[in-house]
């Protein structure tokens, strides 16, 4: 009786997971939080209805110290390090076709530099998120972006199991 529980128990969770245990990066625990200690999510991920229209593509982390410390949340290689309006922001492409962005950051790296996970990559300057000091980090697969959150949080349901 009690392996007959164990494999519902399994199957149940396997079937709210959406038929895969091993989605996400942050599954594997392949992926770490791009400020530290690990901060505060200051507004979340919040994408438009369709391409064009206004949303927030990203979440905003915080508060940071001006001059804060940012580190690669994974292995990659820089492909754009420049400014974007009036905000320094500098892109990874971590393969897979996961690219990260970051903004406001000051970086002395430049397109082709190779970074590993936990390697600083620069420092976080106001202008983001007004009064407040904050990274605005934005990740994309392919062309969608998609919750960042996701790669440093296991973000499944939580499955309750009966008890003996």
């Amino acid at each position: 009786m009690t392996l007959l529980k164990l494999t519902l128990s399994a199957v149940l969770a396997l079937a709210l997971s959406g038929g895969a245990t091993d989605a996400t990066p942050a599954a594997r625990g392949r992926w770490s939080w791009p400020l530290a200690p690990k901060p505060s999510v200051l507004r979340t991920f919040d994408p438009p209805d369709k391409p064009w229209m206004s949303g927030h593509r990203g979440v905003d982390l915080g508060p940071a110290p001006d001059g804060g410390q940012v580190t690669s949340p994974a292995d990659g290689v820089v492909t754009f390090a420049g400014v974007v309006v009036d905000r320094p922001v500098l892109t990874i492409d971590h393969g897979d076709g996961l690219r990260s962005s970051f903004e406001p950051l000051t970086s002395g790296l430049k397109p082709g530099d190779a970074v590993r996970k936990g390697q600083a990559l620069g420092t976080v300057e106001p202008g983001h998120c007004g009064s407040v000091t904050c990274l605005h980090w934005g990740v994309r697969r392919g062309e969608d972006y998609v919750n960042p959150l996701d790669f440093v949080q296991d973000m499944r349901p939580s499955v309750l199991l009966p008890l003996e």
